[in-house]
């Protein structure tokens, strides 16, 4: 009887236990936020875990009610959903069901904000999933990503694995994507979201973002304006296959799915091995798409670039002046070039390997990477001696994942290659792509600069390449595990990426794909730069370089000025690359004696407004895509006790563009953004041709911050091809 009684005793207790613990779980809220953004997750009755709210941050989030919602924070696959799922998995046992229930949380300060932590897992499967979310309270940045594991006798396959889920609760969106093909980068349409799925995504493999830029815009409510309006900007940290689903259910609620393409990529993983998902990133605004651009430029700089925070070398690239077509006494004059207009760093590109089968065009050589006797008898040494003695840097041009099947690489191993076993072989560009899921390639791949940089210290840049997409799409290392191909091809790439840092932590890199296949925030850890596009016609890239400063900050988009678009004059073309990371590709032979000068003065402007330029906050202030004219501005914090006038820093810097104005035009004044209203400022016009006189009536004159951003300044006008660049400084 006494024991009978105990065991109620105790059953009663555990099951009190039970229930307070149950009860405890659904009363947890878990607040991420930033100053401006409060994302709001609990756990409910049934212990899984929902978001119950994302938008402006909240005064009394505890107002919130906990009502059973299914806005499920990461959602299995499989079981009570009808749409989208973060995660599928195939079971051991052949079931696609998982249910993830709360575990536990915890929070921790980083560096700049929070990071969030969620364990969940499945109370059937021996599965569990980590959710990580990092927000950085200043810049209104939060950074999420999943890790995925199991414990099960054998791998399971994924065949769903999101970097998050988010929700949005209006009566409209309007999605904002940016497109293209090589050369006309950054092609921008806006559409509405109705019910049904909406997917941006890329099967590429190697050159994933030749067709699709991997960042969004979303507009909640109203289409996003650059001023204006409650949206969201985001983007995936991902060089490889990426997708974005958004799918608006029956109820008009907006589910944002965001990862890795599941394309082909049925991903088997082994018990205990973490499957680690990229990094979403995302900013809300409720002022337009102008505001979110500048809390991400401010996060990748200060949190998220390769030196983000330090210098950028302004620098003379061979490749349109000689393509393949130099020897050593041609380099060294190019050096002297570079010396005489007064960049930092002399480029040398592509054409300088190769010895069995010479690099002399884009048929052979790729893969072997010994300097090419017959055009450099001393090597990259010499080379480097030769820039030295010019007084500039020296920098050198590779593609160290692709191989020309006319190659000693290729002929010593074609096992190393991304190849069909039995199929006619498809070349693009000539080329194959190495199999980087393969060790022994990741360590051939890393030899490449490595070598280089061991024999050559005094190397301070490159710039590589990756030219082709993932073709033949087989790797004869992973056999029978080819779901594995485009995820661990893309980790191998990093592997090589983060040993090269850690060996070379200095060394500043252009991530290059044939223009703009790759442009994406986890490769710029490692790179402090990237080519936006090989079309270097400045009138297309004013609609390019607005285009990618939507998510990326000036600071790593490579401007170069180049011999495109003869229409237009030299100052055009080098104030329109003045406003990103400025570059040279040109032969000052061609070059007048005028446009010498004048690049001269126009270089020594940029380096000397550099810290507002590549650090300020930057100000899109009329839009190519709305008018015949395009206009940005970059404001940031001189110092506040200069000695006179004349020796302070400037405040802010104007770039304006007259594109193909109509015969009559009425032209508005520009009204600046970012200044103070009740400062005064000297405006002046620089980067002028020599011996020109400003035309500006605004030029030397002084205004108040107020007058600036209310009434404007007249620098448009109608002629063609014309540009404006105006110094702005505080003067009290």
């Amino acid at each position: 009887m006494k024991t009978t009684c105990l065991f109620k005793a105790i059953t009663l207790a555990l099951l009190l236990l039970t229930t307070s613990v149950t009860q405890a779980a659904a009363d947890k809220m878990l607040r991420i936020s930033t100053d401006n953004t409060d994302l709001i997750l609990h756990v409910v009755s049934n212990s899984r875990i929902y978001q119950t709210y994302f938008g402006e941050r909240l005064t009394d989030p505890s107002a919130l009610s906990y009502g059973s919602n299914h806005r499920e924070a990461y959602q299995g696959a499989g079981y009570d959903d009808y749409f989208e799922p973060a995660l599928g998995i195939i079971h051991n046992d052949g079931t696609r069901c998982t249910i993830l229930t709360y575990v536990s949380h915890e929070q921790k300060v980083i560096p700049g904000g929070t990071e969030t932590i969620v364990h969940l897992k499945d109370e059937v499967y021996p599965v569990e999933v980590i959710l990580h979310y990092q927000a950085y309270t200043k810049e209104n940045v939060i950074k999420t990503w999943s890790e995925i594991v199991h414990h099960e006798k054998k791998p399971v396959t994924l065949f769903q694995f999101a970097s998050a889920m988010l929700y949005f609760d209006s009566n409209r969106y309007f999605l904002t994507q940016y497109n293209g093909d090589w050369g006309t980068e950054g092609l921008t349409n806006t559409q509405e979201l109705f019910f049904g799925k909406k997917i941006i995504d890329s099967k590429l493999g190697s050159r994933s973002a030749m067709y699709v830029s991997p960042y969004f815009e979303l507009g909640i409510g109203t289409p996003v304006s650059e001023n204006e309006g409650e949206m969201l900007l985001g983007t995936l940290g991902w060089t490889g296959n990426f997708r974005f689903t958004f799918e608006v259910d029956n109820e008009g609620v907006l589910r944002l799915v965001p990862g890795i393409n599941p394309f082909t990529s049925d991903y088997e993983l082994r018990p205990g091995e973490v499957f680690t998902t990229p990094d979403f990133i995302f900013t809300r605004s409720a002022q337009g798409e102008g505001q979110a651009s500048r809390q991400i430029h401010r996060w990748a700089r200060r949190w998220q670039v390769m030196d983000g925070e330090g210098d950028r070398f302004t620098l003379l690239n061979n490749w349109e002046n000689t393509y393949f077509s130099f020897n050593e006494p041609i380099l060294s004059n190019c050096m002297h070039e570079a010396k005489k207009l007064g960049v930092d760093l002399f480029l040398l590109d592509d054409g300088w390997f190769g010895n069995k089968h010479p690099r002399n065009n884009d048929h052979a050589g790729l893969g072997d990477w010994q300097a090419m006797q017959s055009k450099l008898p001393h090597g990259v040494p010499g080379l480097v001696d030769s820039a030295r003695a010019a007084g500039v840097k020296f920098g050198i041009w590779i593609e160290p994942e692709m191989v020309n099947p006319k190659s000693e690489l290729y002929e010593q191993h074609p096992e190393w290659v991304i190849q069909l076993p039995n199929r006619k072989t498809y070349y693009y560009r000539n080329q194959l792509v190495l199999d980087l899921c393969n060790p022994q390639v990741q360590d051939f791949v890393f030899s490449v600069p490595d070598h280089l940089l061991r024999e050559n210290p005094d190397i301070q840049f490159f710039k590589w390449d990756c030219n082709s997409m993932i073709t033949n799409a087989y790797s004869p290392y992973l056999k029978e595990k080819q779901g594995n191909l485009y995820i661990d091809f893309t980790r191998g790439l990093y592997s090589v990426l983060r040993r090269l840092h850690d060996a070379h932590p200095q060394t500043h890199m252009m991530l290059c794909s044939g223009g703009g296949g790759r442009c994406d925030y986890e490769a710029l850890k490692y790179f402090t730069e990237f080519w936006p596009s090989d079309n270097t016609d400045p009138v297309e890239r004013i609609y390019m370089q607005w285009a990618y400063s939507h998510c990326f900050p000036a600071k790593v988009l490579c401007a170069h000025v180049t011999n495109w678009n003869s229409q237009t004059s030299v100052k055009f073309r080098v104030d329109v690359a003045s406003m990103c990371k400025l570059g040279f590709d040109i032969s000052l032979k061609r070059m007048s004696e005028q446009d010498q000068l004048f690049c001269r003065e126009a270089i020594y402007n940029f380096n000397r407004l550099k810290p507002l330029i590549l650090d300020g906050d930057q100000y899109r202030l009329v839009s190519p895509l709305q008018t015949d004219h395009m206009a940005v501005m970059y404001v940031g914090n001189p110092s506040p006790t200069p000695t006179a006038n004349q020796d302070r820093e400037p405040s802010a810097v104007v770039f304006a563009y007259n594109l193909s104005p109509r015969y009559g035009e009425a032209i508005q004044p520009v009204r600046l953004q970012g200044l103070n209203p009740l400062s005064r400022y000297l405006v002046r016009e620089i980067n002028l041709m020599p011996n020109q006189q400003s035309r500006l009536s605004c030029h030397d004159k002084v205004y108040s911050g107020d007058h600036l951003m209310k009434v404007g300044l007249p620098i448009l006008s109608t002629r063609r091809f014309t540009s404006t660049v105006l110094q702005l400084t505080t003067i009290d």
